[in-house]
């Protein structure tokens, strides 16, 4: 009988485990999401202005090129 409740309370978490399941898919309504939407970057911290984005970007591409940085 002790071999029985040892047994028992050992396979309890084991059982309860599955329970615990999330659901992580995004709720769907009428065929679209439900969730807020996430801004792009250039609308958060460049006002809305792709090109100033972009210029951001290409600017920090090429001072990251090692061949342009160092001027042999």
């Amino acid at each position: 009988m002790k071999r029985f409740n040892i047994v028992c309370i050992a396979a309890l978490p084991l059982l309860l485990a599955g329970c615990l399941e999330v659901d992580q898919h995004p709720a769907w309504l009428k065929g679209e999401y439900a969730g807020k939407e996430d801004p792009r970057p250039y609308q958060t911290r460049f006002h809305n202005d792709r090109l100033a984005w972009w210029a951001a970007m290409e600017n920090r591409n090429s001072k990251q090129n090692e061949y342009n940085r160092a001027n042999p």
